[in-house]
Formats: C-alpha cells, structure tokens, sequence
C-alpha cells in the first residue's frame, strides 16, 4: 500500500487569533468530526500517524548549510496559508487516497491537500 500525506491548512494568523473556525461550536463540532474519522481509518487499517502543529508563529527556521548556523524565529515563509495538521494514511491507489482526503476536509473543515510520499 501506498503512503499518503493529507495536509490542513488555516489562512496565516488564523491558528494565532484563534479565528481557524467560525465560532467555538464550530471547533468542537470538527474536533468531534476528526476523532470519528480518525477511528474509522484506524479501524480500516489506514492510518498511519496524525497531528495538529502549533501556529507558524511558535516555529523557528533553521538553517545549517553554511559555516555557522542561522536560527530564526518564526515561520520559513510567509505565505497565502499555513500547514495546520496532518494525517499520514495508507491507500491501495490514488483513488482511495482522494476519498480519504475528501473525508479528512469534510470532517475538519478545512481544506487539504493530499501527496503521495516517496517510497524509502
């Protein structure tokens, strides 16, 4: 079977403010659609691992390529949107793997994006 990474993404500052869903039921109401997806995967044998990542903010870039490291706070890049969270699933094909995405941004109310891993 193959390994896919399903990511959640919030628009930047979201996580921060606390702003990622529309109100606190909201948050619950996905939290709860989560935890029943997460059992049914895991009951299918398709998951792998998951997790929520704190906000970009409380990362750190480091860089190590040159003669002296470089550590900074904060995020690598400023971009449209944040990775949030992510599942990492198994899928006998491409197809399985859409459906289990579909499901994932159904039941956390985000939108996701599903890759392939590469084969180790």
């Amino acid at each position: 079977m193959a390994q896919y990474m399903i990511s959640v993404f919030h628009t930047p500052g979201a996580q921060d403010a606390g702003t990622a869903y529309q109100d606190d039921a909201a948050q619950q109401s996905a939290f709860a659609a989560v935890a029943e997806f997460n059992a049914a995967i895991q009951a299918a044998g398709q998951f792998v691992f998951a997790g929520g990542l704190m906000p970009p903010e409380a990362g750190h870039t480091v860089d190590a390529t040159g003669t002296t490291p470089n550590i900074q706070s904060g995020p690598f890049s400023v971009a449209a949107a944040s990775l949030g969270g992510f599942w990492i699933v198994e899928a006998l094909d491409q197809k399985l793997a859409l459906d289990l995405a579909t499901r994932a941004s159904a039941a956390c109310g985000q939108k996701v994006e599903l890759r392939p891993l590469q084969a180790v």
